[in-house]
């Protein structure tokens, strides 16, 4: 009897969308760019929402946000919610089932331990070799502190990741030496050249621990999830990748003034807000620091920022290639599902911003999505508006494993060319207390426009993306624009009637 596929999610976390090597940037990525030459590119993908945890709960449940409950960082998922999704499916459907990387299913900086590894005060209660289960993965090798905005503290508050930093007793001393910065400085403080060695970044670790993965698989199929936590700022790459693109020679955005008087009025609140102190349980930050923070963004700045955003894209793209070498050595590419996504994109200054927030700009709402695997025809590019949302029905699918009550769609009618998608949704709570503004924000990308509506105040924007992909230009209350904007209130209103009460706020992160 032939072995069922084996699937493999590979994460990137706040990679945009055209920062790969097929797209305009000149990003090297030769790894990534394989996927989709063995198989289809997605152009139009989109992330549910542009929070990493309530992005990764719709990935793991395939719900939108109002569905499972994740509205935003710092509001948990309900356990058997999440172990109803990608692990927990695969596990009873005999899968070997594994998570390798940042998972933050969970909220990390919180007010009270909740008892779940991802939270800094209760990691302790897990011990050292612990490894899962967790939300339906069975074995995981998992980060406490994925990002280096926060500061070191020592086992036992730690996960696979620190305590194998800390296996000689310098964790503390390798932790702080990545915020070191090597030559040349650059002019922005969310950006350097890390003095850590590469072996001991989370990157390399990752791409090791996936590779010891395959080649130990057995006669199980597995189903790994592989996420890497990077390009998410601080933005730090050790060298060579820290080095390898010209601050000079980078393409940068190309309108990088606030232009906040032809936006709807949360822009202006959402960014006036961020000038002020950090908010309560900042003690976990490195140095005091308010990373949230956009900072002095000159030209020289952004080039920084952005040559070091492409060097971590560029290091990851590396481990990829390891992957994709491992299971060609154990001769099981052929029989292997990989796709590749980013939980949601990056501002790196488009129209003045950086980080990210409730302005939902192309580059911080689409992601790069490509997947290979048996029966996918090679070197597709597609067009239709799909979203990250899909990997549940798509992996399930192309698996034969039977799902219910989702809202993904798998992808697969897409490339045989028996189906096509006018449109993906987004939605994001915004809540003051994390972000100055309460808002009800809905998002529609179709195939020509992109449409953000607060239903609080009826306000929004509306931008035509194939006369305006720069998004200059907001429609939403031009006159001869209103069937259009009818016709994606539709759309955003055609969403399952199956909303769930917001999850509890826990903490902030």
């Amino acid at each position: 009897m032939k072995k069922k596929p084996n699937v493999i999610l590979i994460s990137t976390d706040q990679q945009r969308g055209d920062c790969i090597g097929s797209e305009s940037r000149g990003v090297k990525t030769p790894n990534i760019d394989r996927i989709g030459n063995n198989g289809v590119r997605f152009t139009k993908c989109i992330t549910p929402h542009p929070m990493c945890q309530a992005a990764r709960a719709s990935i793991l449940t395939g719900k939108l946000p109002y569905s499972h409950g994740v509205r935003d960082n710092g509001r948990d998922l309900d356990e058997a919610l999440g172990e109803n999704g990608l692990g927990g499916l695969f596990n009873r459907s005999g899968y070997d089932t594994h998570f390798i990387g940042k998972a933050h299913l969970s909220s990390q900086q919180t007010f009270e331990p909740t008892g779940r590894p991802e939270c800094y005060t209760s990691a302790k209660d897990f011990a050292p070799n612990w490894d899962g289960p967790y939300f339906g993965f069975q074995r995981v090798n998992m980060m406490l502190r994925p990002h280096h905005h926060t500061q070191w503290y020592d086992p036992p508050e730690a996960l696979n990741y620190e305590n194998w930093l800390d296996q000689d007793g310098n964790g503390r001393k390798r932790w702080n030496s990545a915020k070191n910065a090597l030559n040349p400085q650059t002019a922005h403080f969310q950006a350097w050249r890390s003095a850590l060695d590469e072996r001991w970044h989370s990157t390399p670790w990752i791409g090791d621990r996936a590779v010891e993965m395959i080649e130990d698989i057995g006669d199980q199929p597995i189903m790994a999830w592989v996420s890497f936590p990077d390009p998410h700022p601080p933005f730090l790459a050790p060298n060579p990748w820290g080095s390898m693109y010209s601050p000079d020679e980078v393409t940068i955005a190309k309108h990088r003034e606030l232009d906040l008087d032809q936006r709807p009025w949360w822009h202006r609140r959402f960014v006036e807000d961020r000038s002020k102190p950090i908010k309560q349980g900042a003690q976990h930050n490195a140095g005091g620091i308010d990373w949230g923070q956009k900072g002095d963004l000159t030209e020289k700045a952004l080039r920084d920022i952005t040559a070091i955003y492409f060097g971590m894209i560029s290091a990851v793209d590396h481990q990829v290639g390891r992957i994709l070498a491992a299971l060609e050595a154990k001769g099981e590419l052929d029989n292997t599902y990989i796709i590749f996504i980013s939980d949601h994109g990056e501002w790196l200054g488009d129209h003045g911003l950086l980080l990210k927030g409730p302005m939902l700009y192309d580059g911080l709402l689409r992601v790069p999505c490509l997947i290979q695997g048996p029966g996918i025809p090679a070197g597709q590019v597609i067009n239709d508006p799909i979203g990250t949302i899909d990997v549940l029905a798509t992996a399930a699918d192309v698996s034969g494993i039977e799902t219910s009550k989702i809202h993904g769609k798998s992808w697969r009618h897409l490339w045989e060319g028996t189906q096509t998608r006018d449109f993906a949704l987004s939605e994001y709570e915004v809540d003051a207390q994390r972000s100055a503004v309460d808002m009800d924000l809905m998002t529609v990308r179709s195939a020509r426009y992109r449409m953000s509506v607060d239903l609080k105040t009826d306000t929004g924007e509306l931008y035509d993306m194939y006369d305006d992909p720069d998004e200059m230009i907001n429609l939403f209350d031009d006159p001869t624009k209103m069937a259009v904007r009818h016709e994606h209130m539709d759309m955003i209103r055609s969403r399952p009637d199956d909303i769930i009460p917001a999850a509890v706020r826990v903490g902030w992160h």
